[in-house]
């Protein structure tokens, strides 16, 4: 009887252990694509700058691929220095600054080694072994070859030292105890460099460097699990970004960017607009002022070629996009009665540059329709872009920046915007609150 108990016992035991390994453990980012081969052994040059790059001086090099990894936007706070760290970022843990990077030997990354640079960047272990957060995305950055990290640091210590101590991180216990991150990077840290996979292009796998290890786009765009690792089963289903949702990249065709072309992607990433796909907003907008848009066309491609070739995986709550244009007649489309105030404020506020339709021939970056945005339930992104605007991407040509209407208006009325905007242009109407709204002001 005994024994039976402890065959039962040690059964369920390991049905658990599986269960907790299969739940913790999850497939690396090229896993889709099959088996990897050692950079040594593959024919092309996935790494380094392009060969559309011509400026030979190596800390052009470097500078390149310190725009690539988008390394500005994080340690650099509002109103400060670039690279000079102080940046919050508000978490469901508590808040995180961003450190100083610039080369100043007491507050900076001046006295560091190129082993200490590269630990930090390939192993999340800082200077003295201080444990780093996976909020720098050394998961990402673990595949980047060693030549191109230490390229980025050739290019960071050339700039200008600037003293500065950010504040320190304000975190919740037991989150605030760093020696806990080794064994989050034992389990999720690879700690490998890029392995090109042989039955994919040069191109293809050029991208995949980018938006892997560069650019690390499954820090936002991949959802992650209970233990905050990036869930690749579910490989660009979507995340969050310091309060925006970073939508689904996979090639699902009505959550996805499945029905993007090359075109259409190639013109997002380098302007930030595709015509009837939308307008980045929020950290979005930044990745595409401060990295993408500085990035070669053989760049940008690749990264384009790469990304539409990652499976279809759906996310459930969004609708595909709807591409027809509203009414013309701002009586038509949504009922007279139904939310006056979104509709009255629409009216005095929007419909100067977004029309009635929301294609506006004039301001082409303005247009609404099949956007991604207004099409997404929630309406998250769209209070967001009404309380903050578009002013991470600078005016160019006909892009039109949106001004932040936060201060002018109540929580109320964005919300009722919000919700006018979704009923009218987008394929399912939202019910933001009020009090969503609120919780929007407050992160970062």
């Amino acid at each position: 009887m005994a024994q039976r108990v402890g065959i039962v016992v040690g059964s369920i035991v390991a049905v658990g252990l599986l269960v907790l390994a299969w739940a913790a453990i999850r497939p690396g980012p090229l896993a889709f694509a099959g088996k990897g081969v050692a950079l040594s052994d593959y024919s092309g040059q996935p790494t380094g700058v392009p060969a559309d790059f011509q400026d030979t001086e190596r800390l052009a090099r470097g500078q390149y691929l310190t725009q690539a990894a988008d390394c500005q936007a994080c340690h650099t706070t509002e109103g400060g220095k670039p690279f000079a760290g102080g940046r919050p970022f508000d978490t469901q843990f508590g808040t995180m600054y961003s450190p100083n990077i610039t080369p100043d030997q007491e507050t900076g990354i001046g006295s560091w080694s190129d082993a200490e640079f590269l630990k930090a960047v390939h192993e999340g272990v800082g200077k003295g072994g201080l444990k780093l957060y996976p909020a720098f995305p050394y998961a990402s950055y673990t595949y980047l070859t060693d030549d191109d990290v230490l390229a980025i640091k050739a290019y960071l210590f050339s700039l200008t030292p600037e003293k500065n101590v950010p504040p320190a991180n304000a975190l919740k216990f037991p989150f605030n105890q760093r020696w806990l991150m080794t064994f989050w990077a034992a389990m999720y840290n690879p700690n490998t460099r890029f392995k090109p996979v042989a039955d994919h292009t040069p191109t293809w796998n050029r991208g995949a460097y980018l938006a892997e290890a560069l650019g690390h786009c499954g820090e936002c765009h991949t959802p992650r699990t209970p233990l905050q690792s990036l869930d690749n089963r579910r490989k660009f289903a979507g995340g969050m970004a310091e309060g925006w949702r970073a939508y689904n990249l996979s090639s699902d065709k009505e959550s996805g960017i499945g029905t993007w072309s090359q075109d259409d992607l190639v013109s997002y990433l380098k302007t930030g607009h595709s015509m009837d796909r939308g307008s980045a907003f929020g950290p979005m907008a930044e990745a595409v002022h401060l990295s993408f848009a500085k990035l070669t066309p053989s760049d940008v491609s690749a990264i384009a070629e790469y990304v539409r070739s990652v499976p279809p995986v759906d996310t459930p709550d969004l609708p595909a996009p709807k591409s027809e244009p509203a009414p013309a007649d701002p009586a038509q489309g949504v009922a007279m009665d139904q939310n006056t105030k979104g509709r009255e404020f629409f009216a005095g506020v929007c419909s100067g540059c977004h029309g009635w339709t929301g294609a506006n021939s004039l301001v082409s970056h303005s247009t609404l329709t099949g956007t991604r945005a207004v099409n997404d339930p929630t309406a998250t992104n769209v209070a967001l872009a009404v309380l903050r605007g578009s002013s991470a991407l600078p005016p160019s040509g006909d892009i039109a920046t949106m001004p932040a209407f936060g201060a002018a208006y109540s929580d109320a009325d964005i919300a009722a915007v919000s919700n006018y905007v979704t009923a009218r242009f987008g394929a399912k109407g939202s019910a933001i609150t009020a009090d969503d709204v609120r919780k929007l002001r407050e992160t970062n």
